[in-house]
């Protein structure tokens, strides 16, 4: 085993935990590196709390803008919707993690990238497989598929050895949070019979008390106004998710199916994310050719896919990312959101200068300039097939 480790550190009860017990029971030095995708939090205290627990260093990334640019911007223009509802909150943020890890373990001459997740869960996958896409000569550890500890016990021993945490008994949630979204595990949402309390929710807490009209302008795929203000991506994407989130708009409570072959229940918040697919969507079936549009919504299922199951860095995800990349040259416009009370986001507008939409064509005034006599002869040969089919052969004639 690698003497020198490299944790991909949360702050949270396992992974303060793992500081210590790899430290104990296998003589590792730790290095905890804590990445800033949006989690928000006071990082001087989790530096803290990493020393405390015994790392021999702990440092703090700030990731936001290249993570907002290189990971969060080509989920969006994909769509990116793991089983067609959840935006990828945690799994988009792991390989941009791991890319710092791993750069991490060559400046320290760590031989070992550790993290704190569990056997069962999807992050565990999402960590090895990127860094052996990035650095197959480093050993991957992780503590907590061996060290036998329930949460109770994590938290028994976070207590006896004085290490700082905030989970406790009363509240045991698990929660992950970056720039795009909030994922909450563990407690009570275990059952998934059992609703949500309102006390998991902190992004959609419902404060609005009238509707607002947000406009969306993009640029070949990629969000850049407010309402005619530009502002750097992270900052957009935040203030998207505090205009909608206020209205209690962007939670999802759904059964999903882990890469481990089991079933979970999960709650997220994701309102920023929720919104802004939902309006570049709708934007694309302004400015997207018909054929690209239907082809490009058969694949973007399998993008969202090779996310979650942590192949990020991997050649389909790759191909698929320079035929994304391609269709997003023309969306480019505005999308004007609206958010109502209680608990309502809509698409309430769009337009574009590149749109094909085409008003001539749609209308059925005096300005229709579509050809309507053309119509008779394309019918007759889009049929001709069926039709010559139901001549011989079609069970539903002549019974």
């Amino acid at each position: 085993m690698a003497k020198r480790v490299v944790l991909a550190y949360s702050g949270g009860l396992d992974t303060s935990v793992a500081v210590r017990w790899m430290g104990s029971e296998w003589g590792a030095e730790v290095v905890a590196v804590a990445v800033d995708v949006g989690q928000g939090g006071d990082f001087e205290a989790l530096r803290g709390r990493a020393m405390a627990a015994g790392a021999v260093d702990a440092v703090v990334i700030d990731a936001r803008e290249e993570y907002a640019r290189d990971y969060v911007v080509p989920a969006l223009k994909a769509n990116a919707r793991y089983e067609g509802k959840y935006p990828l909150v945690s799994a988009l943020s792991r390989p941009v993690i791991v890319k710092h890890l791993v750069a991490a373990a060559r400046r320290y001459g760590a031989g070992a990238v550790a993290h704190g997740c569990t056997g069962k869960g999807n992050d565990q996958v999402r960590f090895e497989v990127s860094t052996r896409a990035l650095a197959p000569d480093l050993e991957l550890l992780a503590p907590v598929r061996v060290w036998g500890l329930t949460r109770e016990d994590s938290i028994d021993y976070a207590e006896r050895h004085g290490i700082p945490v905030t989970v406790t008994r009363a509240s045991p949630y698990s929660i992950d949070q970056n720039l795009w979204g909030r994922a909450i595990e563990c407690g009570v949402l275990e059952d998934p019979w059992h609703s949500p309390p309102e006390d998991v929710y902190e992004l959609t807490t419902p404060t609005a008390t009238g509707p607002v009209d947000m406009v969306i302008g993009f640029e070949a795929g990629v969000p850049v106004t407010i309402d005619g203000a530009e502002m750097p991506l992270q900052d957009l994407i935040a203030e998207v998710t505090r205009v909608v989130g206020s209205y209690g708009w962007g939670r999802l409570d759904m059964v999903e199916n882990r890469r481990v072959g089991i079933k979970s229940r999960e709650v997220y918040e994701c309102p920023g994310a929720l919104a802004l697919i939902l309006a570049h969507s709708d934007l694309e079936d302004l400015t997207l050719e018909r054929d690209l549009a239907h082809e490009k919504a058969r694949l973007e299922p399998r993008y969202a896919e090779l996310i979650y199951d942590g192949l990020w860095f991997s050649p389909l995800k790759e191909a698929l990312d320079a035929f994304v990349e391609r269709s997003q040259r023309h969306v480019t416009g505005e999308v004007r959101l609206r958010c109502e009370v209680p608990g309502r986001c809509l698409v309430a507008g769009r337009r574009s200068d590149l749109g094909l939409y085409d008003y001539g064509l749609a209308t059925y005034d005096a300005a229709d300039r579509f050809h309507h006599e053309d119509a008779a002869g394309f019918v007759r040969l889009w049929g001709l097939g069926v039709e010559t089919w139901s001549r011989r052969q079609s069970p539903y004639v002549g019974g």
